[in-house]
């Protein structure tokens, strides 16, 4: 596991408002984004390799919701 000592977390400016159901970024790290659920600081972290976590948020981004 990489080493989250320096990570700096950030929640999106998008995520206010949904009663705290939120994730944390730090996209700080070398080689590494690592992703935590904001209301569990202490609880486990997924890790990805930036070009993955890229490859994630574009695709969100670009995605067309179906109801």
């Amino acid at each position: 596991m990489a080493d989250l000592r320096d990570a700096h977390w950030r929640k999106s400016t998008r995520s206010g408002g949904n009663g705290g159901e939120c994730v944390e970024v730090a996209d700080n790290l070398v080689g590494v984004v690592a992703v935590r659920d904001s209301k569990d600081q202490a609880g486990p972290v997924l890790a990805f390799p930036p070009r993955a976590w890229s490859a994630f948020v574009s695709g969100v981004k670009t995605a067309t919701l179906v109801h």
